[in-house]
């Protein structure tokens, strides 16, 4: 890295902290806030960025970066407030973590690919002083169903639990699809839902396994299925007629139709 580039990237969060303070200290809004009312607008935050990262819309992403940035430093800042921590020591702790986290680069350890370098991060994690005392301690209870699904997958396949062949796991999404339709028939209520989940945690598994996230890949099948729903209201609007006056063949012509056009791809 040149002078010239590090000097930018100094003068830039010092900018930028010179503002949030001045805004902590004198707005009305950012004057009051605390880590619990800023917390559902870093979420939102979080899925604006997310959202943008999908669309691969570069001016939105370096938009909605600077959103979650600022979210980040506005903590920091209610931090060293209460003396509890603050923008160096939040750096300070992750420079080193990631320092510890990475002995193949900073020590004596070596890893030939990114697979290597998950495998030891999760029992790296296990080493550390405050780091997580089981595999699957460190997933967040309040993440989304899918994702969490496979970080759990994840972090299980990276301590050696996991398939030998990946072709196998196809075996295991069949058996749970039969057992879904099982349930459908001769079951109750309550063992439906646990034969779903089952099912789409093997799904979920799957689509790991092939290098899928699943997650971007049902969100890219909502907007997808959005745009071609989206055309076929628009349609009947432009023939004076609401959705649900087309019958289902008129709506599958349309929907035909829309595919045709490659809506939402």
């Amino acid at each position: 890295m040149t002078e010239e580039i590090r000097n930018k990237r100094l003068k830039a969060l010092e900018e930028l902290l010179e503002v949030v303070d001045t805004l902590r200290e004198r707005c009305p809004w950012d004057s009051v806030q605390t880590n619990e009312s800023l917390r559902p607008n870093t979420i939102e935050e979080a899925m604006e960025l997310a959202d943008a990262l999908l669309s691969d819309d570069k001016k939105n992403i370096e938009k909605e970066l600077g959103d979650v940035l600022l979210h980040v430093v506005l903590y920091a800042r209610i931090g060293e407030e209460t003396g509890d921590y603050d923008i160096a020591s939040v750096c300070d702790a992750l420079r080193r973590k990631l320092i510890f986290r990475h002995p193949h680069i900073y020590g004596t350890d070596h890893a030939d690919n990114a697979n290597d370098v998950l495998d030891k991060w999760e029992q790296i994690k296990l080493r550390e002083k405050d780091g997580n005392k089981t595999v699957l301690g460190g997933v967040p209870v309040s993440l989304p169903s899918l994702i969490k699904a496979e970080r759990i997958q994840e972090k299980a396949a990276h301590v050696g639990f996991d398939w030998q062949n990946r072709d196998d796991v196809w075996q295991k999404v069949r058996e749970e699809m039969a057992e879904v339709e099982r349930e459908l028939t001769e079951g109750h209520e309550v063992d439906r839902e646990k034969e779903f989940g089952d099912l789409l945690f093997a799904v979920v598994n799957a689509a790991r396994l092939y290098g899928v996230r699943p997650d971007n890949a049902l969100e890219k099948t909502n907007r997808k299925f959005i745009a071609r729903f989206n055309h076929i209201e628009l349609k009947a609007k432009l023939e004076g007629r609401r959705i649900n006056d087309l019958t289902l063949n008129e709506m599958e012509e349309l929907w035909n139709e829309a595919k045709r056009l490659k809506l939402g791809e």
